[in-house]
């Protein structure tokens, strides 16, 4: 007899064993799908994330523009702004001022390090910039692209709807739940202690359907072991399921994945508005940087009108002093001096601000020792001295005399008209159509009146009944604890369990609430197609007036040619009658007033003209904004001197 104990105690014993091993072993199986599926370092989670947007922004780009482009949100260690604030040591506030990357890692921070930063945000042509740095307009265009913070903003908010997308699209993918868990209890209540631990390990996976359908399922493993009164254990085994179909009210993928279809669109409208604003941002850019050399060359034009009142005061100080000139002329002229200085000075100053504010816009320090290249508006002013060599031409040749009066009477006065328009100052019609055609921001407004009407049809739902079908399977099975761990192991029975089903039918008969945002989803639909309208008769009044400003801006830059050829004559015929003593030195004076006048307006007529071609294509939609944030100009094919790109990529 006691042999035979000793055997069946050995027997248990070792059967105890196994299955504390067995226990053991599941325990770490569990742990280890915990350990592999949550916890993934911070840094692969945010590069997997990354790489994510990255499919679904291209993937929309070739649906919202019929192309991809490349698409980042990092911003890069070499952007001009970190390059200057480095090689130009100017001043910063602390490590924020270069970069996140640079920032001291606060206690507990998740990541290694911050983010690293890449290369590839530096303008090639810019290589030394411990030095005052001249940049093109080329230039300018690409360093905005990469420094500017309203640019980052932009593109920050077409990756953040695809991270809205992501999410919603995650509502309809498979949803896994795995935990694990050991309780340790003790019960003294009884005449003995019984003490003993329950190990659970669960796994599920639910999963929603675009029809409405929801499925979900679980498998739970329990182990219990006594550790007092024999060692007992158990292994309980237990599966649930469950479907939930609507019938009625809620059902359909036009309503369950209607969250889902707004976020579809709403990152293709972010991309629309993106491209939106490049076209802006490339004309801002390009308006800034002409007005500053618009500055610059006011001062020229201010410091050859401040030389030229030097000598003026100068002459008739001697003229004066010869006894052929009064005494309250010699002070007329030093008092014209003493403004042209004070003009000389404001152009100085004006220039200085406009400069450090074209500097901000691009996102580039306004302490930066930055010139723009004055090549720049050479370029654009060199028609209008061909105009002067035209204009100066023709007064050489003889003039008809008018004969009477009243020839002058019959004079007629003769519109603009289009014989020397320029490539862009096509028909209005084409214009406004091409607007149509090609104007993102319009397709946006097109787009919400269909989100409009599609959010009418959800609440026109909501208004009806509602009947589910409910199916569960529970129960499959039976769990273990401490007061069961003496029980059999379970077997999993799939005929042995608890099986239900339930159809709940919700009568329409209280839908105020619903009643109410069904007639306000009619209302935003009226609203959004209003919002078509405005925006609708807003891009003609855009198109009609810029077509309107190059035309003014042309005839502008004729007149304004034609004056400064009069003004030069005059100032040089009234220098000579000066010096005959057959004028008053105010005729010299307002002379020099009307050249320095004629110069500042040609310019600003060329600038203007140059900004209306471009905001001309702004308007119509084709101006074609790449990745670096060059432009490529549009070919209309009414004008054969039309340039199809007047900027390399």
């Amino acid at each position: 007899m006691y042999g035979r104990r000793m055997v069946s105690g050995g027997y248990n014993l070792l059967k105890y064993s196994h299955l504390k091993r067995t226990n053991a072993a599941l325990i770490l199986l569990f742990s280890a799908l915990i350990l592999q599926t949550g916890c993934n370092s911070e840094t692969k989670y945010r590069t997997n994330t990354d790489k994510a947007m990255g499919k679904i922004i291209s993937e929309k780009q070739l649906q919202a523009t019929g192309k991809t482009s490349p698409f980042s949100i990092e911003r890069p260690s070499d952007i001009l702004r970190r390059r200057l604030l480095e090689g130009q040591n100017l001043q910063t506030s602390g490590p924020a001022s270069l970069g996140s990357d640079k920032l001291k890692k606060i206690k507990h921070w998740p990541e290694k390090n911050y983010p690293a930063a890449t290369t590839g945000g530096n303008v090639a042509e810019i290589n030394e910039v411990n030095k005052p740095l001249k940049i093109s307009l080329v230039q300018a265009l690409q360093i905005g692209a990469r420094n500017s913070f309203e640019y980052q903003n932009q593109k920050e908010t077409v990756f953040q709807s695809a991270l809205s997308l992501d999410l919603e699209r995650n509502t309809f993918r498979n949803i896994f739940v795995a935990q694990v868990q050991n309780l340790l209890s003790t019960d003294t209540r009884g005449e003995r202690a019984v003490s003993g631990t329950v190990t659970s390990g669960s796994l599920g996976v639910t999963r929603k359907f675009q029809s409405g359908a929801e499925v979900s399922s679980s498998l739970a493993i329990d182990f219990a072991n006594l550790l007092t009164g024999g060692g007992a254990s158990s292994m309980g085994l237990i599966g649930d399921a469950s479907i939930s179909i609507p019938l009625l009210r809620g059902s359909g993928s036009h309503i369950v994945a209607e969250p889902l279809t707004q976020a579809e669109r709403n990152v293709v409208y972010a991309i629309w508005e993106f491209e939106k604003f490049k076209k802006q941002f490339a004309v801002d850019t390009a308006s800034n940087y002409l007005a500053v050399l618009q500055q610059l060359d006011s001062i020229k034009n201010s410091e050859a009108d401040y030389r030229s009142r030097i000598v003026s005061a100068k002459r008739s100080r001697r003229l004066a002093d010869a006894g052929r000139m009064q005494e309250i002329e010699v002070d007329q002229a030093v008092q014209n001096e003493l403004s042209a200085r004070q003009r000389w000075i404001a152009a100085t100053q004006s220039y200085k601000q406009g400069l450090d504010s074209f500097k901000t816009f691009l996102g580039l320090p306004p302490d930066a020792f930055i010139e723009l290249d004055p090549n720049e508006l050479e370029l654009l002013t060199s028609p209008t001295k061909q105009i002067i060599t035209q204009i100066n031409d023709e007064a050489k040749k003889p003039q008809a005399d008018i004969e009477t009066t009243e020839a002058n009477a019959l004079i007629e006065l003769t519109e603009p008209d289009y014989k020397n328009a320029g490539p862009y100052e096509i028909q209005e019609s084409n214009a406004v159509q091409l607007a149509f055609n090609n104007r993102f921001d319009l397709k946006v407004a097109d787009g919400k009146v269909y989100d409009a009407q599609r959010k009418v049809v959800v609440a026109a739902d909501a208004l009806g009944a509602e009947l589910t079908l409910l199916g569960k399977a529970e129960s499959i099975g039976s769990s273990r604890n401490i007061s069961s761990a003496t029980s059999p192991d379970t077997r999993f029975k799939i005929n042995e369990g608890i099986f239900s089903s339930l159809i709940t039918l919700n009568l329409p008969i209280e839908r105020t609430a619903e009643s109410i945002n069904y007639r306000n989803s009619l209302i935003s639909l009226e609203q959004a197609v209003r919002n078509v309208q405005v925006l609708e008769d807003s891009i003609k009044t855009d198109i009609r007036n810029t077509l309107r400003d190059l035309l003014e801006a042309r005839e502008s830059m004729y007149i304004q040619a034609q004056a400064v050829v009069v003004a030069n004559k005059q100032v040089k015929s009234v220098n000579m009658l000066l010096e005959a003593g057959r004028v008053e030195l105010r005729y010299l004076l307002e002379a020099q007033d009307a050249l320095l006048s004629a110069q500042n307006a040609l310019t600003a007529a060329v600038v203007k003209y140059r900004i209306a071609e471009l905001a001309i294509q702004r308007d119509m939609g084709v101006l074609e904004i790449d990745e670096k944030g060059l432009w490529k100009e549009y070919y209309s094919g009414e004008n054969q001197n039309v340039k199809k790109e007047n900027i390399p990529d």
